[in-house]
């Protein structure tokens, strides 16, 4: 009977692996496992119910209605069975498991890494996976509990189902090369950049959905010339001539040889970088230590 029970949680884990990933590959990839045998598994599900969950006929795979229908039940099964692992592992004090972190790509890792390799001395026993991705991205991955903990740029507002504390918070300027028009210039308006080929972190980064919601409040959609995930890239293309850098002021700063920094006024932006992890659901005890362990260090990074 046990074989049996980890048998159908298996099935039920893969079923909603491929269900997220829209993939037998990626869902294979994911769970760390061969793909044939996801898929064997899956239609093992299938054949135990009678219906296909998938649709197999297009270039990617989606959930028939009767999918649709299991998803919710399937993710209800294993958050049950995790709740109960949970409760045995805290019931006897064991920190153990695997935890999964995720880091915005324009966001320094040097402190990341520092609290890792810390967390890693204390409790060995515990697997550290980490990936990169942007804001959004990340922000997804956290409320559907693929993500324990992330290092995430912030837009205008905090996304739903996650908790947050602010580890930077500082403006965004305009930066040109010294050679540019505007190399003299101080401050000016927002829309002083309409005209202006522009430079910025690709949509899905934080520093991009401010900006881009503070030019659609100004009346304007911003000529972006090229996109970059680094902002030492952006910064470096902008002092070669090649447009106007939106960065934030200490990478511009940190760049002064190179680079004219613009105040950026009416309206002003910001920003900001947090620990982001799940207001609800069950997380474990590996997962709660190392949220505290980042609560309690906090360190500032570059916003990104």
């Amino acid at each position: 009977m046990l074989a049996f029970l980890v048998m159908e949680l298996r099935q039920l884990e893969y079923f909603v692996a491929v269900a997220d990933e829209a993939s037998f590959t990626r869902a294979a990839e994911k769970l760390h496992v061969a793909q044939p045998g996801v898929s064997a598994q899956i239609r093992q599900l299938e054949r135990e119910l009678g219906q296909d969950l998938f649709d197999r006929s297009g270039r990617t795979v989606r959930v028939t209605d009767v999918g649709a229908a299991v998803l919710g039940y399937a993710r209800d099964a294993l958050g049950a069975a995790s709740g109960a692992r949970l409760a045995v592992d805290e019931f006897a004090g064991l920190i153990r498991g695997r935890v999964a972190v995720g880091m915005v790509i324009a966001c320094s890792s040097f402190d990341l890494t520092d609290l890792l390799a810390s967390f890693h001395r204390e409790f060995p026993s515990v697997e550290i996976a980490l990936s990169e991705a942007n804001s959004d991205e990340l922000v997804s991955r956290l409320q559907t509990g693929q993500l324990d903990l992330a290092y995430i740029a912030l837009g205008a507002e905090t996304p739903a189902g996650i908790e947050i504390q602010e580890i930077a918070d500082e403006a965004l300027v305009a930066a040109v090369g010294h050679e540019d028009t505007l190399a003299m210039t101080a401050t000016l308006p927002l829309s002083g950049l309409r005209d202006r080929a522009l430079m910025c972190l690709p949509r899905g980064t934080g520093i991009r959905s401010v900006f881009d919601t503070a030019c659609a409040g100004a009346g304007f959609q911003p000529r972006i010339a090229l996109e970059a995930s680094n902002l030492g890239v952006l910064a470096r293309l902008a002092s070669l001539g090649l447009g106007v850098a939106i960065l934030p002021e200490s990478v511009a700063l940190a760049n002064v040889a190179g680079l004219h920094s613009i105040e950026i006024a009416q309206p002003r932006m910001r920003g900001r970088v947090a620990l982001a992890w799940r207001s609800d659901g069950p997380i474990g005890p590996a997962a709660q230590a190392l949220i505290r362990r980042a609560r309690s260090v906090g360190a500032a990074v570059p916003v990104g």
